[in-house]
């Protein structure tokens, strides 16, 4: 099984994981977050992190998801895939790209990565109301 980091600006992380804990019922196993503080020393959010991603790491690899790209979670995010050869990195994280990531740890970790990027993507819409105009009044 494929582990999961989540590495988040506070509270996301948290937030990601009581998200998931609400649709499966209890926490996922192999599963771990880092909500990143204002001015969190980078140095140590990297051992945080890396100690983060040896702890769910059951063998399969690890798939670190980030809220947004270029910020101190996805940087940080960036580091541990790069000491890390068996870990992959996924910014802009949102639910379904949580959800799909959970769904699908069975498959390798790169068909697991595609998957859940895929997944974040499909599920970004642009609503439309088409119902017909309501005049009021007249």
């Amino acid at each position: 099984m494929i582990g999961i980091l989540i590495l988040a600006h506070t509270p996301l992380a948290s937030a990601f994981l009581e998200a998931a804990k609400h649709v499966f019922k209890n926490t996922p196993p192999s599963m771990a977050i880092i909500d990143v503080v204002c001015d969190e020393d980078v140095d140590m959010l990297f051992e945080r992190a890396m100690s983060a991603v040896q702890s769910v790491d059951t063998g399969d690899g690890v798939l670190v998801l980030a809220d947004v790209c270029g910020a101190t979670p996805a940087n940080c995010g960036q580091r541990v895939v790069d000491e890390y050869p068996n870990a992959r990195l996924l910014f802009g994280l949102n639910v379904p790209m949580l959800l799909r990531a959970i769904n699908y740890r069975e498959l390798p970790l790169a068909q697991l990565a595609a998957k859940a990027a895929e997944g974040g993507k499909s599920c970004i819409e642009a609503y439309r109301n088409t119902s017909p105009e309501i005049s009021v009044g007249a």
